[in-house]
């Protein structure tokens, strides 16, 4: 049977947040949703707030998982990005913008490519 979106979406992001964590990050946050926008990962690297998309790809036949990052996708992060510092109060915080691309088949451990500063 084979996985749903939502699946991979969130094996993704289990494979990201470890990888995260393993700079010694704090994950804030996980999946906020505003509207209709989404931000996968909510970071901060003890300087700044990153906010990172996670693209998981089972290979790069169809292209690498960073090719998938729309503009429009970038525009939906940043308004869940406004939205998540809105609520908080912490609009005055230094904010990034990152994408996490990993390539993982069932045999390797997966390929992790951490892009920082990914668009602005």
């Amino acid at each position: 049977m084979s996985k749903t979106g939502r699946q991979i979406g969130d094996e993704g992001e289990e494979i990201a947040s470890a990888y995260l964590e393993s700079k010694g990050w704090l994950i804030l946050d996980r999946n906020y949703y505003f509207e209709k926008a989404e931000v996968d990962i909510v970071a901060y690297d003890h300087k700044q707030i990153i906010f990172v998309e996670v693209k998981l790809r089972s290979g790069t036949y169809f292209g690498r998982p960073e090719d998938y990052v729309t503009p429009q996708k970038e525009s939906l992060v940043k308004k869940a990005a406004e939205a998540w510092v809105y609520e908080r109060k912490m609009e005055t915080a230094l904010v990034r913008f990152d994408v996490i691309a990993i390539v993982q088949n069932d045999k390797e451990a997966p390929d992790i490519t951490h892009f920082e500063d990914a668009f602005r």
